[in-house]
Parts: C-alpha cells; structure tokens; sequence
C-alpha cells in the first residue's frame, strides 16, 4: 500500500476512531494512543491491509483489541496489587463539555461489552449487522445490549433533582 493512500485513511479514519475510544476508555490521550498504534499495525502489515475491504473496521477492530488488553492487564494489576491507585474519573481535556464528561463517566459504570456496543452503534454509527460482525455476536446480542445499555445508562444520566423541580 502506497504512502498516500495509508496518509487518505489517516486523514479520514483518525478524528472518527479516536472519538470512539474516547468514548470507551474516556482518556482523550490513551484513545490517540489507541488509534496511533492501530495504523503502526497497518503499516507494519501493510500488505493485508491492503486487501482489506473496510480498513477503518480494521483499524477499530485493532485499536479495540489492544483496549482489552490493557483491561486485562488491569484487572490483573488490580487482584496483583490491591493499594494502587487509579485515576479518578475521565481524563478528557479542556474541550470537554459536562454533558460529554457525565456520558462517558456513566459509560465506564456499564459492562464493557455493553460500552463496546453503544460506542459502535451511536458513536461509529454502525449498523447492527455489522456491529453483531465486528464483534463476532449474533445481532440479536446487539439489539439487547443496546437496549439494556440505554435502560441503564438513563438510570445513571437521569437528573433527579430537576425531575423534582419541574
């Protein structure tokens, strides 16, 4: 795969996968991180890259990949050693909107299969079929998680103090 053509699927690719891993791990820096690391697969695999029909679900599906593993890695970390400290809370940058902050704070209280769903679906704007593809689940699968996921995420976002005042 030429250069300029590797520089195209950047250019369109980059600011829409990086929003997405945002959206699941809620640190704007590790997301970059994510997505950066996604197209050095490419490159480094440039030759099964290039015969890859979608190369943005490619990059996703890579960039989604090396995200559980660092769950896993944490999860490990966290039975290992205990007294660790985690960061408190989404680390989203200046532009960050509260709403936004408050979303992506409630999406790290769902399961991750369930966040992985809703990113793709609302964030990605991918159809169910091709999430149920991505993710290597039935369709019905994503239709339920995406059901449960609004059920909880509308718990988690609701506003009970201005339910009481309007």
């Amino acid at each position: 795969m030429d250069d300029g053509r590797i520089r195209e699927v950047y250019s369109v690719s980059y600011p829409r996968l990086v929003t997405q891993m945002v959206a699941l791990c809620g640190n704007r820096a590790e997301a970059e991180d994510l997505v950066q690391e996604a197209f050095m697969t490419a490159l480094t695999h440039a030759r099964e890259f290039e015969g890859v029909a979608n190369k943005e679900a490619w990059l996703r599906t890579v960039a989604l990949n090396r995200l559980r593993k660092q769950w896993r890695r944490a999860a490990v970390v966290r039975r290992v050693m205990p007294r660790i400290a985690r960061e408190s809370g989404p680390q989203l940058g200046a532009e960050a909107t509260p709403d936004h902050i408050a979303i992506v704070t409630a999406l790290g209280q769902v399961s991750q299969a369930m966040r992985e769903t809703f990113v793709l679906f609302y964030v990605a704007d991918l159809p169910v079929s091709q999430i149920a593809a991505e993710l290597e689940v039935p369709e019905g699968t994503v239709k339920a998680r995406l059901s449960r996921c609004r059920v909880q995420l509308a718990g988690l976002l609701s506003d009970p103090e201005g339910a009481e005042h309007a």
